[in-house]
């Protein structure tokens, strides 16, 4: 057990096969994980997935490979001044949608793998948690649809790469650059 509490303690999130790893034991394992989460020790956050924070932001990583995005990125950049329920991007198959976690709400969204990459890891609370940067956010959200208010577009401009902008827009269709150069512009 005291083992189990220092792994516990120092990560995230974890599924309930680390603990199975450990204890060498699956019945002994979903035992030990069901009591701890009754008495408030542990949290589920998804299907097998559990955290000791009650924190639905950390359902990061249940979805692995994953980072948090759109308007959750452009929060944590200190970008965008509106609390928003966290966005989880994963190339995963998964259901998209709003999924319920912890009693809050957060947003998974699919891309496809080749549009997976341009986060990076940023502090939060104890740990550090995967965030597509200010030049992936941007492109996320015209991916989306989600396009930026005029005064966040400002604040992007002045904060965004422009060579590292250009190399990760190679990958997108000369249409897709087309259409973030004009929104660029336009703001």
């Amino acid at each position: 057990l005291p083992k189990i509490k220092e792994f516990i303690k120092k990560t995230p999130a974890f599924s309930a096969r680390d603990i199975e790893m450990i204890v060498k034991s699956k019945k002994y394992a979903h035992l030990l994980l069901h009591n701890l989460s009754q008495k408030e020790k542990i949290f589920r956050l998804t299907k097998g997935c559990y955290s000791a924070e009650p924190d639905p932001i950390l359902s990061v990583f249940c979805f692995k490979p994953a980072y948090l995005g759109l308007q959750e990125a452009l929060s944590l950049h200190n970008l965008w001044e509106q609390e928003t329920n966290p966005i989880i991007i994963t190339p995963r198959k998964a259901r998209e949608g709003i999924r319920e976690v912890l009693g809050s709400n957060i947003v998974l969204c699919r891309i496809p793998p080749q549009y997976f990459f341009g986060f990076e890891f940023l502090k939060y609370d104890n740990f550090y948690l995967p965030v597509s940067d200010i030049e992936k956010t941007l492109i996320d959200l015209i991916y989306f649809k989600e396009i930026p208010s005029k005064e966040t577009l400002k604040e992007i401009k002045k904060r965004i790469q422009p060579t590292k902008l250009d190399s990760y827009l190679k990958v997108y269709p000369c249409k897709f650059r087309k259409l973030l150069g004009e929104i660029i512009n336009r703001g």
